[in-house]
């Protein structure tokens, strides 16, 4: 999906600070990443169907990657994953959940919804730093995509 060397990954995150922490430690990465941060379910789902505002997809193109937080108001993050993965245009969007949950049935809800990842929120910023290096790593630079190649060619 990716047309520039710009990766752009969608992040469904409620909590302020977790935000500005996740876009801080992605621009530590050194890459080209473009961060679309949106606060509620609902607007993710209408985001990634181009309704309401998000119509312009040159101002509002679909990402390479969405990141979603489980607890969102309006619409969960079990929701739009089911969403996503049900949309034959969207389901091939790699889709990882991110949360502080640990609970085994979040975890096994997000599979059979078929999330492509389930990842725990880190709660130290050195550690957060490593885990946006290794989704870099592996969703952009590794990870072979639907259309033919790797995310960054």
């Amino acid at each position: 999906m990716c047309l520039t060397n710009s990766m752009h990954i969608l992040l469904a995150e409620d909590d302020e600070n977790d935000a500005l922490l996740m876009q801080r430690a992605f621009r530590k990465t050194g890459e080209q990443i473009t961060i679309t941060v949106l606060r509620n379910g609902q607007d993710v789902i209408d985001y990634l169907q181009g309704s309401h505002i998000y119509t312009d997809r040159v101002r509002f193109p679909l990402p390479d990657l969405i990141l979603l937080d489980l607890k969102m108001p309006q619409r969960n993050g079990f929701e739009v994953l089911e969403f996503v993965k049900t949309d034959v245009l969207l389901k091939r969007i790699p889709t990882v959940l991110l949360s502080s949950s640990r609970q085994h049935r979040d975890i096994v809800k997000a599979y059979d919804l078929r999330a492509n990842s389930y990842l725990v929120k880190p709660t130290a910023f050195t550690d957060l730093l490593k885990l946006t290096q290794n989704i870099y790593s592996y969703w952009f630079a590794t990870n072979l995509l639907p259309d033919g190649g790797l995310a960054t060619a």
